[in-house]
């Protein structure tokens, strides 16, 4: 995994699957993270080769419910992040998954309840001793580089301190998002505090925080120094942001998802958890499509609502074809 000069789509909750993972790929994101995945749920899972759709899923013991699904499309470009608040934890869930991902990552920045009361994400800034063994644990055992996304701290000195152990435990790169964890997402990113902690260290430095368009990718490099640069909500809110001819327009884009989800069999509640984020930000769910997509109970009630009825039986005839075959 090289980490200079790389379009990095950032870990989001829900909707870092694998369609979307691909959607921002197809764009040019370089490097895809999946959405964070809690260390004591993913030990519970098993590795099945899903020859039915053509992925490697991870899949609850005893269930049919997928944790993390991904394909060898990807394999070169898909991170693994992690919750965690354990090391040997950390590098049990790891193993399960290191062969069929780029790298693994550990959430250091998250600031929901859930993951700050359960030791993990945010929690973890105030544990440098515990930040050292999760990660020269990972780093001793897998063969994948490991990283850490972390967010700033009360002052910049306290920030680049913590990146400096970081640097120090051998970890292949470090993502910076440039809020602190009371911020709000309104509030905006502090470049001039990622370009503190690019100037103190060597690895490379991924900057994260208000990047909504292709030129800001530009801007925040130029401002900070950083190696590479890591969008969220910009890409959530269009993923061709990652193209350097420009935006597409919207309407496409959720299309283009719409038939990845179908092809990749994505959970229709994650499908229909990132259409609702995507049209709530150009739109209003109370119009007739946010409605219709909450009422929307299947991939195929979604592929009738974007004009893919076609495609959907086109995916759905020739898996019933291979699976015949067989």
């Amino acid at each position: 995994m090289e980490y200079h000069n790389k379009l990095v789509l950032a870990p989001m909750v829900r909707v870092g699957t694998l369609p979307f993972r691909l959607l921002a790929a197809q764009y040019g994101a370089d490097i895809t993270y999946g959405e964070e995945i809690i260390d004591h749920k993913f030990l519970k899972c098993e590795r099945r080769v899903n020859e039915y759709i053509g992925s490697t899923d991870f899949v609850e013991k005893g269930t049919d419910n997928v944790v993390f699904r991904t394909c060898h499309q990807e394999r070169n470009q898909v991170v693994f992040q992690m919750g965690t608040s354990d090391a040997v934890r950390a590098l049990n869930a790891a193993k399960i998954v290191c062969k069929d991902v780029a790298a693994v990552d550990i959430n250091m920045g998250c600031p929901k309840s859930f993951s700050v009361s359960g030791g993990m994400g945010a929690a973890l800034l105030a544990k440098p001793e515990l930040i050292h063994d999760i990660l020269t644990t990972l780093k001793r055992n897998l063969d994948v580089p490991v990283t850490c996304k972390i967010r700033l701290l009360k002052s910049s000195q306290d920030t680049v301190e913590l990146a400096r152990r970081i640097e120090k435990t051998g970890v292949s790169a470090l993502a910076v998002h440039g809020r602190k964890v009371a911020d709000r997402p309104r509030d905006p990113a502090k470049w001039s505090e990622i370009a503190d902690v690019v100037a103190a260290l060597s690895i490379p430095v991924i900057a994260n925080g208000d990047v909504f368009e292709h030129d800001d990718f530009q801007r925040i490099k130029s401002a900070t120094g950083a190696s590479s640069v890591m969008v969220a909500r910009g890409a959530l809110w269009n993923a061709s942001v990652f193209s350097p001819g420009g935006k597409l327009q919207w309407e496409d884009v959720k299309r283009e998802y719409v038939r990845k989800s179908i092809l990749w069999d994505n959970d229709i509640k994650s499908t229909k958890h990132t259409l609702k984020e995507i049209i709530m930000r150009y739109s209003c769910l109370e119009l007739p499509e946010g409605k219709a997509v909450i009422k929307s109970e299947t991939l195929a009630d979604l592929a009738k609502l974007y004009g893919e009825e076609k495609y959907y039986q086109f995916v759905s005839d020739n898996r019933s074809l291979v699976n015949g075959s067989r």
